[in-house]
């Protein structure tokens, strides 16, 4: 602390929680300038920037690569390429952590050398002593206070638009176009196809892959299938009714359901009826944004890397899509699995290749990384752990794996295409 502040080297980092709007990465841009100029004022200056956009840190399980290579670098004691960083600016402390696991592994990585600094528009604090902790600690409760209230808020928001009948402010449904009130042109008539068609007993795989086959897509790019087609055709809004949370909305005066203010694709009868060729698991009533599930239990992963793969494309403005990787069938028996990705559909692997190269990862004794016990090896190597078990395991010492995508007509089995996030 009695080295001169000008010749402290920081890093700089900033977050956003959304940018699905313009996606042009403005805030984060915003925040970085107000870093360079609290670091200029404490006499400091910016060696490296650190930047998650449109990454919540209040969500469980989260994943915020910039965050997650700032904590790595402060324990490590500099970056990949040596340079040294002996302290962090940041706009505010919300931006850093919103979870107390996120404070603790912030500061203990921050506080692991002497000597270092954290810098905000207020000033320099001290992240050693006693005020410096407790400043954080408030900063941390009132953090989750704000999110417990704007969440309430938020609830309470999205209820009040729902009985006016007004649409829902998420992605454009399908079937509808951008106003979200007008039926689409080529959309809706296929809705309506479905419904008939399901009505008369066609299977709903039949109809996602003729959808596939005439080049139909998702509102978010993703290609049909069964699940998806479910949803769409019963969800409450192709007869005009208006849901929330997972259950129908009713008039409190007449106890009928709530009408939507945009146009309809079907009647509501044959809605209830094309409910009805399905299981109650199914329905979008069930699984829909907002839906309780019919039980507290989710279904349990079959796959060893569920959950825990990450996109590695590129967005046209540099960004990495970071959108989780689904198991899907595959098409061949070397791969009878795959691993895609759902929000920008540009990155898919092999599931076993995915699945040996995590093994591997976990298994190997790569330095500066979490070791895993030798009775957990022991009992991996000789095959008496299960796939809970294992998926534990990874998950104490992995935050996540990011995939790079695949080069085309490349067939040869590259594992470096898994790249770790380490603890």
């Amino acid at each position: 602390m009695n080295e001169p502040m000008g010749l402290l080297p920081v890093a700089s980092y900033a977050r956003t929680s959304e940018d699905f709007r313009r996606r042009d990465g403005h805030g984060v841009r915003h925040q970085l300038r107000v870093n360079e100029r609290s670091a200029r004022e404490q006499g400091c200056r910016v060696v490296l920037e650190y930047t998650d956009n449109g990454c919540s840190a209040s969500k469980e399980g989260a994943v915020r690569p910039g965050f997650e290579r700032l904590v790595e670098d402060l324990a490590r004691g500099c970056t990949l390429e040596g340079q040294v960083i002996e302290g962090v600016v940041c706009v505010a402390d919300d931006r850093l952590y919103r979870r107390a696991a996120d404070l603790t592994r912030f500061l203990a990585a921050l506080t692991c050398r002497p000597g270092r600094v954290y810098v905000d528009p207020q000033g320099v604090r001290d992240p050693y002593s006693q005020e410096g902790i407790l400043e954080a600690v408030r900063s941390l409760e009132a953090a989750e206070t704000e999110t417990r209230v704007r969440s309430r808020r938020l609830a309470n928001w999205h209820w009040a638009r729902a009985v006016e009948g007004v649409p829902h402010s998420g992605p454009r449904p399908f079937g509808w176009q951008e106003d979200r009130i007008t039926l689409h042109s080529v959309e809706a008539p296929l809705v309506e196809q479905a419904i008939a068609e399901r009505l008369t007993g066609k299977a709903v795989r039949a109809i996602a892959r003729e959808w596939c086959d005439l080049g139909v897509r998702g509102t978010r790019g993703g290609r049909p299938n069964a699940q998806t087609v479910t949803q769409i055709m019963t969800a409450p809004r192709v007869c005009g009714y208006r849901a929330n949370r997972g259950s129908l909305l009713l008039e409190p005066e007449t106890s009928r359901p709530v009408i939507g203010q945009w146009e309809p694709i079907v009647a509501p009868d044959q809605w209830a009826a094309v409910c009805a060729t399905f299981g109650a698991g199914s329905l979008y009533l069930h699984r829909g944004s907002g839906a309780p599930r019919l039980t507290e239990k989710r279904a349990a992963p079959r796959h060893l890397a569920s959950g825990i793969l990450r996109c590695g494309a590129r967005r046209s403005d540099g960004s990495l899509c970071n959108g989780a990787l689904c198991a899907q069938k595959g098409r061949s028996k070397k791969s009878p699995y795959v691993y895609s990705c759902r929000e920008c559909s540009r990155c898919s692997i092999s599931g076993p290749l995915a699945d040996e190269a995590l093994e591997r990862l976990v298994l190997s004794e790569a330095p500066g990384r979490t070791r895993l016990r030798e009775d957990a090896r022991c009992r991996w190597q000789v095959g008496e752990l299960g796939l809970d078990e294992k998926r534990k395991i990874i998950t104490s010492v992995l935050s996540c794996c990011r995939v790079r995508p695949g080069v085309k007509g490349e067939h040869a089995w590259d594992h470096s295409r898994v790249q770790p996030v380490w603890h």
